[in-house]
C-alpha cells in the first residue's frame, strides 16, 4: 500500500553542503519542533502557506484582481491581509513573477525516486547521493520508508536530516534499514531551555541519539551529531560544554558544529510570520569568527573531532 503523501518544499539539486559529493535535498514540510531561529521557517507547518516576496514582484496587479476575498492591497505594509486570506492560492496561478507562490506541494514516493534518479550519474561520479531533510522527514514514517527504500534499490546513497524526535521502534523497523548516513542535531542539553527555544522536551531526542549512536558502535549506520550555534541560545559556554560531555559520554569521536545564518529573518516575513527574536541584535548577522573559534575549542578540548 502507497503511503500517504506529506507536502514537499522543494527538491534542491546540485548540493554541496548536505553530506559527501554531489547531493539532492528533499525537503519535507512539517516539524514536531518549533525553534525560534529556524532556518526554514516556511517548513514548520504540514500544510501549504501562501508566501509572498516583494523583491520580485512587478506591481501588475493581477493578484489583486483574482483574489475573492479581497485580502491583497498595494497600499497595505504586508501586502496581504492573512486574517482574511483563505489560502485559495488563486493569486499565485497569476502572478507573473512568482512574487506570490505556494509553499508545498503533493509528490508521491514515486514522483520524488523519477526526479532524484535524474542525477544518479553525478551521484556515481562524486560519491553524493540523496539527503532527506526539511521540516522533519519522520514526521512521515511510512512514507519516509518507501522513499528510502526505492532510492537504496537504485543504489543511490541516502542520508537522513533529523531532529531526532520520533518513535525509535518505529524507525528502526521502516527506515533505518535504507539509509547509508544520518546527520542528527542535538540543538540545547537542558531540558527546560529545550523546551523554551525548540517548543518541545529534548528527552526522546537525546535517548534516541544514544540508542542510535550505540548501534552505530556495533556496525550500524554512521550517525554524525550537529550543534547549530545561535546567538544567545545554543552558544552559551554551558550547553556547549554540556553537549560535548554527553557526546563524550556516548564515545563519540566526531560531531559539527553548524556556522549561524541570519536569513531567516525575511524568510518569516515571506510568510507573515512575526518573530520576536528578529529583533534581538545578536540575531541580525553573522557570527563573529572569534565566538566560532571559542565555541569550537570547547568541542576540540573535549577529544572532539569537528567535521
Amino acid at each position: 500500500m502507497t503511503a500517504p503523501s506529506p507536502l514537499i518544499l522543494e527538491i534542491k539539486g546540485n548540493s554541496l553542503d548536505d553530506g559527501p559529493g554531489i547531493r539532492s535535498v528533499v525537503f519535507f514540510k512539517g516539524c514536531p519542533l518549533d525553534c525560534v531561529w529556524c532556518h526554514n521557517p516556511e517548513s514548520k507547518r504540514k500544510t501549504s502557506e501562501l508566501s509572498f516576496d516583494p523583491g520580485v514582484c512587478v506591481a501588475c496587479d493581477a493578484c489583486i484582481e483574482a483574489c475573492p476575498e479581497r485580502a491583497l492591497k498595494r497600499k497595505k505594509k504586508e501586502f496581504i491581509n492573512r486574517e482574511k486570506c483563505t489560502l485559495c492560492f488563486q493569486c499565485t496561478d497569476v502572478c507573473p513573477s512568482g512574487a506570490l507562490s505556494r509553499t508545498g506541494r503533493e509528490m508521491t514516493a514515486s514522483d520524488i525516486l523519477e526526479t532524484v534518479t535524474r542525477d544518479k550519474p553525478f551521484y556515481d561520479s562524486s560519491g553524493g547521493g540523496i539527503t532527506l531533510s526539511g521540516g522533519e522527514p519522520t514526521l512521515n514514517i511510512d512514507f519516509l520508508s518507501e522513499v528510502a527504500a526505492g532510492a537504496q534499490k537504485k543504489e543511490i546513497h541516502v542520508l537522513l536530516e533529523t531532529c531526532g524526535l520520533f518513535s525509535f521502534d518505529s524507525f528502526i523497523e521502516k527506515v533505518y534499514l535504507h539509509l547509508d548516513e544520518i546527520f542528527f542535531d542535538i540543538k540545547i542539553f537542558d531540558e527546560e531551555a529545550h523546551k523554551k527555544y525548540c517548543g518541545a522536551s529534548n528527552k526522546i531526542i537525546m535517548e534516541n541519539f544514544s540508542r542510535l549512536h550505540e548501534k552505530f558502535l556495533a556496525g550500524g549506520v554512521p550517525i554524525l551529531p550537529r550543534t547549530p550555534l545561535v546567538p544567545g541560545i545554543t552558544d552559551g559556554a554551558a550547553n556547549l560544554a554540556a553537549i560535548a560531555d554527553f557526546l563524550k559520554g556516548n564515545n563519540v569521536t566526531n560531531a559539527s558544529l553548524l556556522d549561524y545564518n541570519p536569513l531567516w529573518h525575511e524568510k518569516n516575513l515571506k510568510i507573515g510570520v512575526t518573530n520576536r527574536y528578529s529583533k534581538k541584535k545578536e540575531m541580525q548577522d553573522f557570527m563573529d569568527k572569534d565566538a566560532v573559534k571559542t565555541a569550537r575549542n570547547i568541542f576540540e578540548k573535549a577529544g572532539i573531532i569537528l567535521t
